[in-house]
Protein backbone atom coordinates (compact mmCIF):
# COMPACT_ATOMS: atom_id res chain seq x y z
CA UNK A 1 0.00 0.00 0.00
CA UNK A 2 1.09 3.44 -1.02
CA UNK A 3 0.35 6.91 -0.96
CA UNK A 4 1.72 9.51 -3.41
CA UNK A 5 1.36 13.59 -3.86
CA UNK A 6 2.24 16.01 -6.51
CA UNK A 7 2.62 19.61 -5.85
CA UNK A 8 4.06 22.02 -8.50
CA UNK A 9 4.50 26.09 -8.38
CA UNK A 10 6.72 28.71 -9.58
CA UNK A 11 8.53 31.65 -7.24
CA UNK A 12 6.74 35.07 -8.12
CA UNK A 13 8.27 36.59 -5.44
CA UNK A 14 11.73 36.17 -7.25
CA UNK A 15 13.16 39.56 -9.27
CA UNK A 16 16.94 40.16 -10.19
CA UNK A 17 16.61 42.73 -6.80
CA UNK A 18 16.01 39.46 -4.24
CA UNK A 19 17.99 36.46 -5.28
CA UNK A 20 21.08 35.20 -3.25
CA UNK A 21 24.29 34.65 -5.72
CA UNK A 22 25.74 33.10 -3.72
CA UNK A 23 22.87 30.20 -3.46
CA UNK A 24 22.48 30.16 -7.28
CA UNK A 25 25.85 28.97 -7.63
CA UNK A 26 25.32 25.98 -5.20
CA UNK A 27 24.48 22.96 -6.59
CA UNK A 28 21.00 21.96 -6.79
CA UNK A 29 21.70 19.54 -4.47
CA UNK A 30 23.38 21.45 -1.85
CA UNK A 31 20.23 23.85 -2.09
CA UNK A 32 17.71 21.69 -1.30
CA UNK A 33 19.12 18.30 0.81
CA UNK A 34 18.88 20.04 4.04
CA UNK A 35 15.37 21.53 3.66
CA UNK A 36 13.76 18.39 2.12
CA UNK A 37 15.56 16.33 5.39
CA UNK A 38 14.77 18.72 7.46
CA UNK A 39 10.61 18.74 5.92
CA UNK A 40 10.57 14.96 6.12
CA UNK A 41 11.37 14.34 9.79
CA UNK A 42 9.31 17.33 10.81
CA UNK A 43 6.16 14.84 10.17
CA UNK A 44 7.91 11.45 10.38
CA UNK A 45 10.36 10.02 12.89
CA UNK A 46 11.87 6.24 13.43
CA UNK A 47 9.11 5.90 15.79
CA UNK A 48 6.34 6.44 13.39
CA UNK A 49 4.31 3.31 12.22
CA UNK A 50 2.60 2.73 9.14
CA UNK A 51 -0.99 3.74 9.47
CA UNK A 52 -3.02 4.30 6.34
CA UNK A 53 -5.54 6.56 7.95
CA UNK A 54 -2.48 9.01 8.32
CA UNK A 55 -0.47 8.80 5.05
CA UNK A 56 -2.51 11.02 2.92
CA UNK A 57 -2.04 13.72 6.00
CA UNK A 58 1.77 12.76 6.30
CA UNK A 59 2.57 12.97 2.53
CA UNK A 60 0.54 16.31 2.36
CA UNK A 61 2.36 17.62 5.30
CA UNK A 62 5.74 17.21 3.58
CA UNK A 63 5.13 18.12 0.33
CA UNK A 64 3.81 21.14 1.44
CA UNK A 65 6.92 22.01 4.19
CA UNK A 66 9.52 21.20 1.29
CA UNK A 67 7.42 23.52 -1.14
CA UNK A 68 7.49 26.49 1.89
CA UNK A 69 11.38 25.98 2.80
CA UNK A 70 12.21 26.67 -1.43
CA UNK A 71 9.81 29.35 -1.71
CA UNK A 72 11.60 31.00 1.19
CA UNK A 73 14.84 30.54 -0.63
CA UNK A 74 13.41 33.31 -3.09
CA UNK A 75 15.38 31.34 -6.06
CA UNK A 76 14.78 31.95 -9.87
CA UNK A 77 12.96 28.13 -10.28
CA UNK A 78 9.97 26.46 -11.04
CA UNK A 79 9.33 23.72 -8.15
CA UNK A 80 8.26 20.11 -8.46
CA UNK A 81 7.67 18.21 -5.29
CA UNK A 82 6.76 14.28 -4.84
CA UNK A 83 6.76 12.52 -1.83
CA UNK A 84 5.52 8.86 -1.88
CA UNK A 85 5.00 6.86 1.44
CA UNK A 86 4.62 3.13 1.24
CA UNK A 87 4.30 0.59 4.13
CA UNK A 88 6.88 -1.49 4.66
CA UNK A 89 5.82 -5.03 4.03
CA UNK A 90 8.27 -6.99 1.45
CA UNK A 91 6.53 -5.65 -1.75
CA UNK A 92 8.39 -3.89 -4.43
CA UNK A 93 8.09 -0.56 -5.95
CA UNK A 94 9.76 0.49 -9.12
CA UNK A 95 9.31 4.20 -10.58
CA UNK A 96 11.63 6.19 -12.84
CA UNK A 97 11.47 9.76 -14.47
CA UNK A 98 12.99 11.14 -17.35
CA UNK A 99 13.33 14.69 -18.16
CA UNK A 100 14.16 16.66 -20.70
CA UNK A 101 16.00 19.64 -19.25
CA UNK A 102 19.29 22.36 -19.35
CA UNK A 103 21.79 20.24 -17.07
CA UNK A 104 23.57 22.87 -16.09
CA UNK A 105 20.81 25.30 -14.43
CA UNK A 106 17.82 22.54 -13.53
CA UNK A 107 18.38 19.83 -10.87
CA UNK A 108 16.78 16.76 -9.17
CA UNK A 109 17.38 15.67 -5.30
CA UNK A 110 15.63 12.43 -3.94
CA UNK A 111 15.59 12.11 -0.08
CA UNK A 112 14.73 8.74 0.90
CA UNK A 113 13.66 7.15 4.41
CA UNK A 114 13.69 3.56 5.72
CA UNK A 115 11.91 3.05 9.23
CA UNK A 116 10.50 -0.35 10.64
CA UNK A 117 6.90 0.01 8.69
CA UNK A 118 6.82 2.52 6.46
CA UNK A 119 9.40 3.83 3.74
CA UNK A 120 9.25 7.61 2.81
CA UNK A 121 10.49 9.05 -1.04
CA UNK A 122 10.21 12.85 -1.49
CA UNK A 123 11.69 13.98 -4.18
CA UNK A 124 12.55 17.77 -5.72
CA UNK A 125 12.71 19.07 -9.34
CA UNK A 126 13.94 22.61 -9.75
CA UNK A 127 13.91 24.08 -13.08
CA UNK A 128 15.66 27.50 -13.65
CA UNK A 129 13.38 30.26 -14.76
Amino acid sequence: IFFSVNYCTMSDQVNADNIDMAQVSMSFEEEVSALVQEAVKDVISPTSAYNHTKVGLWVNMICEGIMKKLMELKMPRKYIVNCTVLQRNGAGLHTATSCHWDTEGDGCYTHKVEFKTLICIATVYGLQL
